[in-house]
């Protein structure tokens, strides 16, 4: 199967975990293009979603579905989105489509993060990917600094990219998260960081993996 065909497979499989008659959270990116897609087809059942980022809403509207500001709601049952990374525990890099800190809001308000990835997103120690981090302009530098001198990462801003809340995004490599708890508690106090793509706080509580033998259901 191709990755395409997996990320595919694990957003029709979503769908179990969306509760009827619910505001549904919804991440940000290609998987999760895969399950709004998917969630069309029941969007008579649902109340509605709350989404992190400006795409996922333009798609959600076009498949007719009702987006409701986060300030809206105040709680939801499953928060569904992607990962560019999952450990064994459950934590996760997220951030590579720049939508991290609305994304961490989401999760925030969820019961239940249900993360949906293909099986090239599983490895055993978080960092592979470059660690995002979303920070104020003014402060890149120093930020970028303090990764190298506390984590030895070194940090670089992507290039021609804002977030939706008109921020930079440092992408942080050459870093191996055996803490991702620790880092991610340290690394948000930091003076001009909004928030890093480390999910420890908010893991998932399942993963839909693709896999080419199918939907492997991984519970943390």
């Amino acid at each position: 199967m191709t990755q395409d065909e997996l990320k595919a497979l694990v957003g029709q499989a979503a769908l179990a975990y969306v509760v009827p008659g619910s505001i549904v959270g919804v991440g940000t990116g290609s998987t999760v293009n895969c399950f709004i897609d998917a969630l069309a087809t029941m969007k008579d059942q649902i109340r509605g979603a709350v989404s992190s980022s400006v795409k996922s809403t333009e798609r959600l509207k076009a498949h007719g579905i009702a987006v409701l500001e986060a300030s809206e709601v105040e709680s939801l049952p499953v928060y569904i989105d992607g990962a560019d990374e999952i450990d064994p525990a459950g934590n996760m890099i997220k951030g590579g489509g720049a939508a991290l800190t609305r994304e961490k809001i989401v999760a925030d308000l969820a019961e239940r993060f249900i993360c949906i990835a293909d099986a090239s997103k599983q490895v055993e120690v978080l960092g592979g990917f470059p660690l995002p981090v979303e920070v104020i302009p003014m402060a890149a530098a120093q930020v970028a600094r303090r990764f190298t001198k506390a984590y030895g990462g070194q940090a670089t801003v992507r290039e021609g990219v804002l977030t939706d809340n008109g921020n930079l995004i440092l992408d942080v490599r050459g870093l191996q998260i055996r803490d991702p708890l620790a880092m991610e508690a340290e690394a948000t106090l930091w003076p001009g960081v909004v928030t890093v793509g480390i999910f420890a706080r908010h893991k998932a509580a399942v993963c839909l993996l693709g896999t080419p033998e199918g939907v492997r259901t991984l519970q943390f």
